[in-house]
């Protein structure tokens, strides 16, 4: 009895330690959840709001969009250096370089600054998506609570990082399998038995959290074929991944332009005059919306998810015009995602394939 009454104490510790440390990180993930739902709130009521405005003043994008690249790009490079583009490249740097990048990819100003710096830009008609973001966001997030554990090491802020992207992308989709192949393929490149069970428990926090507040949605609809399926369908589905994988790898090769090509041009005019170039790219993406008449602003889910639901006509240059206001959106180096865009960009050609196969093999898309 007394033997027992003396182990008591460093029980009773070791548990109030174990509960110490995963409840700081499960409170993490809930928030992770929660701000990535805000975030997608604030991003679709910018986007929401830059429509009507533009429905009743056609031509004000002109003025308005180089207006906020300007102010966007000013802010991104003058004080949140580090929040540039999606995220997800800083996120695999954190985690593939030595401890202490962290704080300078990952701070509570960058943050800020990614929510923040895109909401604006989306008021401006950027071509942006808010899900590769919002990987940077997760991580950051739980990054930053690294300080609330008593005995914090490389080790640790590793798992933290992995899980708050993880989460992030988990509530962005509500895709918690999709989750785990990312974290694992792309953010670590390996698979790790340690930090699996912190992995799993972050996504499900995470994906319960934003099924609480969004309900259970998927992020385009859900397909009913019925029960006859042609052989044809299966080959226009092949040609549609050979013709949108092209595209992706082109898009992706514009976006990722060699130092001595033309984003090195972009560099010299931008050293001549800081604004320059930042007004020429908004200027480039208003008239391109002009253009398209207006479809091409945002980061394009509206426009797919309403072929899908079959009450969106799109132009066979949408494509085209979808991939340069992509291009111009992402080159100035203001934070926002590829990711919604880069889906859109072939939205009429699948969308093609979605009617011939409903009226083929009846089914409905």
């Amino acid at each position: 009895m007394i033997r027992a009454l003396r182990s008591l104490p460093r029980f009773t510790f070791r548990r109030a330690s174990l509960w110490y440390r995963y409840g700081i990180f499960w409170v993490g993930v809930v928030a992770v959840g929660l701000v990535a739902v805000l975030y997608a709130k604030l991003i679709d009521w910018g986007y929401n709001a830059f429509r009507a405005v533009q429905h009743e003043h056609v031509w004000l994008p002109l003025i308005l969009t180089p207006a906020v690249a300007a102010l966007s790009v000013w802010l991104t490079r003058k004080f949140f250096r580090g929040s540039e583009g999606s995220g997800i490249p800083q996120v695999i740097a954190v985690l593939h370089s030595p401890p202490g990048l962290g704080t300078r990819l990952l701070s509570p100003s960058i943050l800020i600054a990614k929510m923040g710096i895109s909401f604006i830009a989306i008021l401006g008609g950027f071509a942006i998506g808010r899900e590769g973001p919002t990987v940077q966001v997760g991580a950051a997030l739980m990054y930053n609570l690294r300080r609330l554990f008593p005995r914090s090491n490389a080790r640790i802020e590793r798992q933290l990082v992995l899980a708050g992207a993880a989460a992030g992308l988990s509530a962005a989709f509500n895709t918690p399998l999709a989750s785990i192949v990312f974290a694992i393929e792309e953010l670590t490149r390996s698979f790790e038995a340690r930090t699996s069970g912190v992995l799993i428990t972050a996504i499900i926090l995470a994906g319960i959290v934003a099924l609480g507040l969004n309900g259970n949605y998927t992020y385009f609809g859900t397909i009913e074929i019925g029960a006859h399926f042609p052989n044809l369908l299966a080959i226009a589905v092949l040609l549609t991944a050979i013709v949108t994988g092209i595209a992706g790898a082109c898009s992706a090769g514009c976006c990722s332009i060699r130092p001595n090509g033309f984003r090195h041009v972009c560099a010299r005019c931008t050293r001549l005059a800081p604004l320059y170039s930042p007004r020429s790219a908004g200027l480039i993406i208003a008239v391109v919306g002009l253009v398209s008449g207006g479809t091409t602003f945002g980061s394009g889910y509206a426009e797919v998810r309403g072929l899908l639901e079959g009450h969106e006509q799109l132009s066979p240059l949408y494509p085209l015009l979808k991939m340069a206001s992509m291009i111009g959106s992402y080159l100035p180096g203001i934070p926002g995602g590829i990711f919604a865009p880069s889906l859109s960009i072939l939205a009429p050609g699948s969308a093609t394939c979605c009617t011939w196969s409903s009226a083929t093999c009846n089914c409905r898309c």
